[in-house]
């Protein structure tokens, strides 16, 4: 079996391109820093740098989504390759081929300050201190549940 699950951070932005053809697939290649759970010398927190690589519709979700610094979870298989390099150097390759990758937190413990949407003419309710949000008073009425 070959099954990979990953959780860590891009380090740039994803690099995403376009196969050739009359269908078109996005390829979207990135790096996770992933964050090692034991280190030998425990002053020093220890990273992987793991190359992924996602195609489709995954490739697709990757470039409209996903940014330098943003936690992601991954699972996919591992694939190697190798290829001999203009210098005719050979190079072996080790890349997480993607099969799902979905985001490993939210926005607001992201950084960013965006709280939700609200219906129109009403403003955002604000996250509370445990990280849901609050519902105004008087908008019981319009919940669709009791």
């Amino acid at each position: 079996m070959n099954k990979v699950i990953l959780m860590g951070r891009l380090t740039r932005d994803p690099e995403v391109r376009y196969s050739q053809g009359d269908n078109a697939m996005a390829v979207a290649r990135y790096t996770l820093a992933v964050d090692r759970r034991f280190s030998r010398n425990n002053d020093d927190q220890t990273a992987d740098f793991i190359s992924c690589v996602a195609f489709g519709r995954s490739g697709e979700f990757a470039e409209k989504y996903l940014h330098k610094g943003t936690k992601i979870a991954v699972t996919g298989r591992i694939q190697t390759g190798s290829y001999t390099n203009k210098d005719g150097v050979k190079v072996y390759t080790t890349d997480v081929v993607v099969e799902d990758q979905e985001f490993a937190e939210s926005k607001n413990s992201a950084g960013n300050s965006d709280s939700g949407f609200a219906p129109a003419g009403r403003p955002a309710p604000a996250a509370a201190g445990d990280g849901f949000m609050n519902i105004p008073d008087g908008i019981d009425e319009e919940l669709p549940f009791n």
